[in-house]
């Protein structure tokens, strides 16, 4: 029997590959809630061509709007994946990304129970709630300790899907989502601002011309990097178990962003070497003078996550998933996706 199902965020990332995923895997009708309908930023669901999508115009800041949809609609599942979700922004915007990422939820979280009280909610959490950590790898019992106003939003969001979950009996999770990256992800991403910095830098050096070298903060925090479309089917899986319980998403194994740069470049065939320390480091290559990247004491956070490493076992043994995509090939599709983009 086909469901109903509303998807939020559908605009970025892990929202459209949600998209993609379900109408490549099910019959149900999908509705992608976006803020305004009238602003054409639809860049990553442009290729769907489907009569099972269509947008509605949602605004999780907006209770009314939240409690109208869900009201006509009736959705047998709510897939959240709308949020602030840049850290470096949550120092500047707080409130907001409380606001977004925590408010928006329980307003959520109240018009499911009131209206569709069958309705299976998926909150997307993040690797940033477990913030100052205790041990590693993190898996679900690790605390909550949170060092961004990002990851404190995402930690309290989470203790509102377990108390609606324990007082009304809905099933309502949060996934701990380690970082994933794709050719999607959004430019204001160290990720993405690699790529394409990287094939940008290579493309200048092959029309032997000059370039801005890629400007990074720390290089020495270390990230459990996935794929996002690995992380879609966890999701699912996660929101159609018999009972409902939040799991760890991750690949099991960190890197440092210095590790993403030198893969990166590597891809494209330059090799190159790290000279000097701290905020004079740079990253140069025998190839040419000019350097490749230097350090921007701006990219620091005030409160730095030195190490998230995800412990999924329980992801892998209860839902039978696990992620597919390598961190090397994830770093060469992103690079190679921007070598692919018009200037």
């Amino acid at each position: 029997m086909s469901a109903v199902i509303i998807v939020t965020g559908v605009t970025g990332q892990d929202g459209s590959h949600m998209v993609d995923y379900l109408l490549e895997n099910t019959n149900h009708e999908i509705y992608g809630g976006v803020r305004r309908l009238s602003v054409p930023n639809h860049k990553n669901i442009e290729h769907v061509k489907s009569d099972r999508f269509k947008l509605i115009s949602l605004d999780l800041t907006d209770s009314h709007s939240i409690e109208k949809n869900i009201l006509k609609l009736k959705p047998d599942y709510f897939i959240n994946f709308a949020a602030q979700s840049f850290v470096g922004a949550s120092w500047d915007y707080p409130k907001q990304t409380f606001e977004t990422n925590a408010t928006a939820v329980l307003d959520i979280l109240e018009a499911i129970k009131t209206h569709a009280p069958q309705c299976r909610f998926y909150n997307a959490g993040t690797s940033e709630e477990f913030g100052d950590i205790e041990y590693s790898p993190q898996d679900e019992s690790h605390p909550l300790r949170p060092r961004s106003p990002y990851g404190a939003s995402k930690a309290a969001a989470r203790h509102l899907i377990k108390v609606y979950r324990e007082s009304y009996d809905l099933y309502a999770v949060q996934g701990w989502l380690f970082n994933h990256e794709g050719v999607r992800r959004g430019e204001e991403f160290v990720t993405r601002k690699i790529t394409k910095s990287v094939a940008k830098i290579k493309q200048a050096i092959d029309k032997n011309l000059e370039w801005e070298p890629l400007e990074l903060g720390n290089l020495d925090a270390y990230r459990d990097w996935s794929d996002a479309e690995d992380f879609v089917d966890g999701v699912w899986k996660m929101v159609n178990q018999e009972t409902p319980k939040d799991y760890v998403l991750s690949s099991g194994n960190a890197h440092t962003i210095r590790e993403f740069v030198e893969t990166a470049f590597r891809f494209v065939g330059i090799d190159g070497y790290w000279i000097s320390s701290g905020i004079k480091e740079r990253y140069k290559t025998t190839v040419v003078e000019q350097e490749l990247v230097k350090i921007n004491p701006k990219f620091y956070r005030p409160a730095e996550v030195e190490c998230l490493l995800g412990n999924s076992e329980a992801a892998r043994r209860d839902l039978n998933w696990e992620p597919k995509i390598s961190f090397k090939c994830l770093v060469e599709k992103m690079v190679r996706n921007d070598q692919r983009q018009p200037e």
